[in-house]
């Protein structure tokens, strides 16, 4: 591509939006607890004394039991939305695993576009009808046509499937391959 000149890529993004049988409180809890927050000073304190690499794998693998680290959540926005006459529960989430992020930003930094993943638990007004949402993880990653990320974007489908798997969710077909 020749230096100014704009490139689009396109790509077909697939939701799914995944029933769970467990009421919002509850799913959220169990999410938050298999996807541990992201320990920043943890992470700083390696960054500070230069730690290789493979500390910071390790550090990743004893964080992320479930291979996923939350970066940020927006909390649950029901109590602004109620303002609104709103009563439905959403809490956002950027769920992923630098480490994983690592090995397809070698090749394109600008994949973290689509890392880390955004996710959402919501309920219906009611607070029935708890849902996960996400989308593909690998329709994103397979936008940048390479052999060496889309592989990559395939394995997380498999991670989604597993946490799912653990959470007691649907695992729909998409994501188990």
């Amino acid at each position: 591509m020749a230096a100014g000149q704009v490139a689009e890529h396109h790509y077909q993004a697939l939701r799914l939006d995944i029933p769970v049988d467990e009421p919002f409180t509850d799913f959220r809890r169990r999410y938050e607890e298999a996807v541990p927050p992201y320990d920043r000073d943890a992470y700083h304190a390696l960054v500070a004394r230069q730690a290789p690499w493979s500390d910071v794998l390790d550090l990743a693998r004893r964080q992320a039991p479930y291979n996923f680290l939350i970066y940020w959540s927006s909390g649950d926005v029901q109590p602004l939305m109620r303002l609104a006459g709103d009563s439905g529960h959403c809490v956002e989430y950027l769920m992923g695993n630098h480490t994983t992020a690592e090995r397809m930003f070698r090749h394109d930094p600008a994949i973290m576009l689509y890392a880390p993943l955004r996710t959402a638990i919501t309920s219906n007004d009611d607070g029935s009808g708890t849902r996960f949402h996400i989308e593909k993880p690998s329709h994103a990653f397979a936008s940048f046509s390479r052999d060496d990320i889309t592989p990559v974007g395939v394995e997380l489908d498999h991670e989604v499937a597993a946490l799912l798997s653990h959470l007691g969710a649907p695992v729909p077909a998409a994501l188990a391959g």
